[in-house]
């Protein structure tokens, strides 16, 4: 049991921030962006409706600048994969490609043990 919890968390660890970057991916938005919307979006000051619209509009602004796009869209990408990714897996050590390479397989070799699909021993 101890075996399988781990697994599941390092294959956890592995593919939920790829997943959410894809799928964030998908609509021009990474992580930075989008939490900076939704962060500035919640901010609501006075509770007018009015002021409200002002913030959300803001908060657009921000955070469109820093989504795909955006002015600022290399440093969102570069924070959102280096920053956030990281700080959520708890990940503080240099980046070594190699291991993360390996941990990202796909699902073919990951559950086949790379026998089929032409997942050769290096």
């Amino acid at each position: 049991m101890d075996w399988s919890k781990k697994k599941y968390n390092d294959y956890y660890n592995s593919y939920v921030p790829w997943l959410e970057d894809k799928y964030l991916a998908w609509f021009g938005e990474n992580k930075t962006s989008y939490t900076t919307k939704q962060n500035l979006k919640q901010a609501n000051i006075t509770g007018d409706k009015n002021v409200g619209k002002i913030t959300d509009g803001v908060a657009e602004g921000v955070g469109g600048q820093l989504d795909s796009g955006g002015l600022l869209g290399k440093v969102g990408d570069m924070s959102s994969k280096e920053g956030m990714n990281r700080a959520e897996r708890g990940d503080t050590g240099p980046i070594d490609k190699q291991k993360i390479e390996q941990e990202q397989k796909g699902w073919g070799e990951t559950l086949s043990g790379g026998m089929l699909g032409g997942g050769g021993k290096k």
